[in-house]
């Protein structure tokens, strides 16, 4: 019996939403540790499901999680963002009925030490591909002042981005996450219900795996894709993505692709791709975030492709 690491968020939700995809494809972007896959799987038990991850390890855990289902599932290791394409040059597209991207960093990946995400990590690397080359240390060593600041006020949205930069070139090298959390901690904002270095090393996970272009590559695959029947479901765990996905969805909707300082329409005024089903993110109900409190970030937006 395998030792399940990872409770998926939104578990309920996520079902719902593909409840009636019936003998069609869902893609699960992320599959991690197999926790939404092996339950959606269960609970349509004609639906085909094709599986991304680009980590090995959760690659091997959920091949033999998902065993039970084998004659109904394809695991592919990559990037999301690159095998959509793939995905699209295979198979028929009608037949995609579902698109689901859970856009976190595992429960496993976080309490593994060695994987450098935990703060009381001795290590200092982040990579959710352990064959990519750029790694953590590499960034907090090696990048300019000006690079830091740039990364720590996008992507960690920190005020104090200056100071934070200075901090970490006038201490390096740094050899794990725990010496830099420890040494920038105190740097950090007060008061929030998070490890003060939350946000920095959020930024810094982010430049390491170009999470946020990653999750723009793969709306701009889904749409370019056009699936015609298809549900896209994106859970996000801040706001920049999130963002990113309201804003995309928004533009999906608009039939009209002039410029906006157009004086009239002269396009074909049919461009919108379906509609938005969640005017507001959906979140995890309050039994969840008791036994789970990792889902309190977490958010869910779900599109519907009419095209």
């Amino acid at each position: 019996m395998q030792n399940i690491p990872h409770v998926p968020v939104l578990y309920r939700e996520v079902l719902n939403t593909f409840e009636d995809i019936g003998d069609g494809i869902i893609i699960d972007c992320t599959m991690g540790y197999g926790g939404h896959s092996s339950m959606i799987l269960e609970a349509n038990p004609h639906a085909r499901l094709i599986a991304i991850d680009q980590d090995q390890t959760a690659i091997d855990f959920s091949t033999k999680r998902l065993e039970p289902y084998k004659d109904r599932v394809t695991i592919i290791k990559g990037r999301f963002s690159s095998v959509i394409k793939e995905i699209v040059q295979a198979y028929a597209i009608d037949e995609i009925k579902g698109i689901l991207a859970d856009i976190g960093v595992s429960s496993l990946q976080l309490d593994q030490k060695d994987r450098g995400f935990s703060y009381e990590s001795e290590n200092l690397d982040m990579r959710m591909d352990k064959d990519a080359p750029l790694r953590a240390s590499d960034v907090v060593n090696e990048y300019s002042i000006s690079e830091l600041e740039r990364i720590i006020l996008e992507y960690g949205e920190l005020r104090n981005y200056k100071k934070i930069a200075s901090v970490i070139v006038a201490n390096r090298p740094f050899s794990s996450a725990k010496e830099l959390s420890d040494t920038l901690s105190p740097q950090m904002p007060k008061g929030k219900k998070i490890h003060p270095a939350t946000l920095l090393m959020q930024a810094i996970r982010i430049e390491v795996n170009d999470e946020l272009g990653e999750l723009k590559s793969l709306l701009k695959s889904i749409e370019e894709a056009k699936f015609p029947h298809a549900k896209v479901a994106i859970i996000s765990f801040h706001s920049l993505e999130d963002r990113i996905v309201k804003q995309t969805y928004g533009r999906w909707t608009k039939s009209c692709a002039c410029p906006q300082e157009a004086m009239r329409c002269v396009c074909s005024n049919d461009y919108a791709l379906g509609k938005i089903l969640t005017k507001k993110p959906v979140m995890a109900q309050n039994d969840e975030l008791k036994e789970n409190p990792r889902s309190r970030s977490a958010k869910m937006r779900v599109f519907n492709m009419v095209v």
